[in-house]
């Protein structure tokens, strides 16, 4: 199994986005997701948290709140276990990203974009204020099949959007 974690960085009703197009071999091509990764030994998912941003965004966050717990579950990949964060602050400027493209996109204009649809999910769970949650998305191939939302499967679509 995978430990990782991922950070929807804000600023002016915006998210950071990291474009995944550098990466060769990546399960996210071409997909938009937050930034994040792997963790390393020892590291506790706050250690994570603030490497992994720092390492593709040259940002170092000041204030950060974890949200939720994301399984992902696969026919195709190893289960995943991923720490879900926003931050509203940090200093630096932002470098250029080995894995793909950062760029600012208004919360509003997310849907418009190719992202994973277990990801849509959790997005409306953060625009909601939901302030902690379990989620468990279970993937055949690249299409969502069942997501379980603090222990509840949500029944379909209107569930999930």
């Amino acid at each position: 199994m995978k430990l990782t974690t991922l950070c929807y960085i804000e600023q002016d009703d915006c998210y950071l986005m990291l474009h995944r197009v550098k990466k060769a071999n990546d399960i996210n091509q071409d997909k938009w997701i937050g930034v994040g990764g792997h963790f390393e030994a020892g590291e506790s998912p706050e250690d994570c948290l603030l490497r992994e941003v720092k390492e593709e965004t040259g940002l170092t966050l000041t204030a950060w709140q974890f949200r939720g717990i994301v399984t992902f579950d696969s026919d195709c990949y190893e289960t995943e276990y991923m720490c879900l964060y926003t931050a509203s602050g940090f200093t630096g400027s932002l470098i250029d990203c080995t894995e793909g493209v950062l760029e600012w996109v208004p919360k509003a204009q997310m849907e418009k974009l190719p992202i994973w649809e277990g990801d849509r999910i959790f997005l409306k769970l953060l625009q909601q204020e939901v302030p902690f949650f379990s989620l468990k998305l279970s993937y055949q191939g690249d299409r969502l099949n069942k997501a379980v939302l603090d222990g509840r499967e949500l029944t379909g679509t209107k569930d999930w959007q």
